[in-house]
């Protein structure tokens, strides 16, 4: 059994562009749960979509894609408009997550 905390964490691959990016999460059968986003300035994006396939739908794969890109938002100091209605949901049921928040 493994004793470091972070081994069970889910592998999120960030794919970032100069205009666009996306988090992905690898399932166990090969499909990938994805949220997408877009760059309107060095300080500001807008997550766009969040797609969860069927197999991997109530395993947390959505919100820990949006709790990755609130992570990321706040080590580089950047704010989120969430017009992608999961993330702006999840962003309903963490106040915690107003510092990153743009409305």
């Amino acid at each position: 059994m493994s004793t470091d905390p972070d081994a069970a964490a889910p592998q999120i691959r960030r794919e970032h562009g100069a205009s666009k990016g996306r988090y992905v999460l690898a399932g166990p059968d090969g499909a990938e749960a994805e949220l997408t986003y877009s760059v309107t300035s060095p300080v500001l994006i807008i997550a766009d979509h969040t797609f969860v396939p069927d197999s991997m739908r109530g395993t947390g794969a959505g919100q820990a894609l949006a709790a990755r890109l609130v992570a990321d938002a706040r080590a580089e100091g950047v704010k989120i408009v969430p017009l992608c209605p999961f993330v702006a949901a999840q962003a309903r049921r963490h106040p915690d997550w107003a510092d990153v928040i743009s409305h």
